[in-house]
């Protein structure tokens, strides 16, 4: 399990371990603002298990900062589900598997940019091979994009409700729809 840590700002920050939030906590650099039912117990102390805190300081995050494209935020961004014939990542057969495919081919000048890569199930990037989309008649479901920063940072994390709920709040349910949530 991990806590959500809000900025003091209450924006979303990222997702860190129980113990790293405890000594955030102790340490007077956060406090908790939501709690599990839980307590966690020390020989000196016994505080609740957090479950969302706010650092006290304000942190500065740049508003833009670009994510190289992994598989893991790629995939995320099109749903676990093949651009071209359209199947979920639990759909596939046996020897198959999501793969990275670049619309513009690299050996044809593309690059690893997120408007040039789609997933794709491995038989279907096999059948594309090095063409374009429109030679071999297979347009992905929908045009790449790159994806708003807190729609990576959220979309590979499990929130809880009531982590959700500060995601919602700051940046509003649109956000949570693009998480599948």
């Amino acid at each position: 399990m991990r806590c959500l840590a809000l900025n003091a700002s209450f924006e979303p920050l990222t997702m860190v371990p129980i113990r790293r939030a405890l000594r955030l906590v102790i340490e007077g650099k956060a406090e908790i603002v939501e709690a599990d039912d839980d307590v966690i117990r020390s020989e000196r102390l016994t505080l609740p298990k957090p479950a969302i805190i706010r650092l006290v300081k304000f942190v500065h995050v740049p508003r833009r900062f670009r994510r190289q494209v992994t598989n893991t935020f790629l995939f995320a961004r099109d749903g676990y589900r093949c651009q071209y014939c359209h199947r979920p990542q639990s759909d596939l057969r046996h020897r198959e598997c999501l793969t990275r495919d670049h619309l513009i081919p690299l050996s044809r000048g593309g690059d690893n940019e997120w408007t040039n890569v789609v997933t794709a199930c491995s038989s279907c990037n096999t059948r594309k091979g090095n063409s374009l989309p429109h030679e071999c008649h297979m347009e992905p479901m929908t045009p790449p994009r790159e994806p708003h920063f807190v729609h990576l940072s959220w979309a590979v994390r499990r929130l809880t409700v009531a982590q959700a709920k500060y995601i919602n709040l700051f940046y509003g349910p649109e956000a949570l729809r693009a998480l599948g949530m």
